[in-house]
């Protein structure tokens, strides 16, 4: 019988496992980051999505209700007339306003334009404006009792131009958001254009394209991204709409509803009518449905740019 001898200790494979070394010193950098964005964003989103599963009762105080607050709320008609308010808002004004802001960024990054950057602080200026005082200030103009408005009927004899009737208001807020910010957007859209390498211009003059092909295959393609971004930012700009109506409901107070978009209902309810379960609950319900818009766009928007 033949036996195998075991080799040498010497000579035998350790089996010690290296334990990887964790370098703790990246947590020191990102730990201010991380402190101050679980503090300012996910603590209160906890605490929303915490007060939504609970009910102020009469009988019983504060008890837990599960999705029933849900549920109300998907039944409730004030906040859908307010979303419904805010995605016609959507719909229509932020096509326009971007349409608006590509259109003066290709204007200013063209070279037959004089006095550019001229052109450029003028319409980027109104975003540098607060937006209380820009509110305040068109408010002023749309007055019918005391503004520009009330000149201008004076000057045409009537009642013609009426801004807080219930069929205009929405135009009127769209007007004060686009003046806003187009030039927000013209300079997203403007710094994308700079990227585009030069020799992308110089081989489209040797094929003979001209100043409008040169714009459909090499400057709108390029800013593809930017506009993508744009319209995400615009998005949850919309959805967030607030501080416009909340403005102007003094000046238009039988047209402006306390329900008039989703914020200014979930703010009433918790500030006014001290329902904060609830208004908590139509907080994370148009949160989430502003980032799932969102991602749809996103995820829509990156699938084009590959192509």
């Amino acid at each position: 019988m033949t036996t195998t001898a075991a080799p040498p200790p010497a000579l035998r494979t350790p089996r010690r496992r290296r334990r990887a070394r964790i370098d703790d010193r990246g947590w020191l950098f990102v730990a201010p980051f991380a402190i101050v964005f679980a503090l300012v964003f996910l603590a209160p989103l906890a605490y929303s999505l915490y007060l939504s599963l609970f009910r102020d009762q009469l009988i019983g105080g504060n008890a837990f209700v599960g999705f029933a607050n849900y549920a109300a709320a998907f039944s409730d008609p004030k906040f859908w007339d307010g979303f419904g308010r805010v995605s016609l808002f959507l719909v229509v004004q932020v096509p326009i306003m971007l349409l608006l802001a590509l259109a003066a960024a290709l204007a200013i990054d063209s070279a037959r334009l004089h006095a550019a950057g001229f052109y450029r602080i003028v319409i980027f200026l109104p975003y540098a404006v607060p937006a209380v005082v820009a509110v305040l200030m068109w408010g002023y103009i749309y007055g019918d009792q005391f503004g520009l408005t009330r000149n201008l009927n004076d000057l045409l004899g009537g009642s013609v131009i009426q801004p807080f009737v219930p069929e205009w208001m929405l135009v009127s807020i769209g007007n004060i958001v686009t003046w806003q910010f187009v030039g927000y957007n013209m300079l997203i859209f403007y710094s994308s254009l700079k990227t585009i390498p030069g020799e992308l211009y110089e081989a489209a003059s040797i094929d003979g394209a001209g100043a409008w092909r040169t714009i459909f295959s090499i400057k709108i393609p390029a800013v593809r991204g930017a506009v993508v971004i744009a319209t995400i930012f615009s998005i949850i700009g919309s959805f967030q709409l607030f501080n416009e109506p909340n403005i102007l409901k003094p000046l238009a107070p039988n047209t402006i509803t306390t329900f008039f978009t989703p914020n200014m209902y979930a703010y009433n309810l918790s500030f006014a009518g001290q329902q904060y379960n609830y208004a908590a609950t139509v907080a994370i319900i148009m949160g989430v449905i502003t980032a799932v818009i969102a991602y749809v766009v996103q995820l829509r928007g990156s699938r084009q740019e590959a192509r």
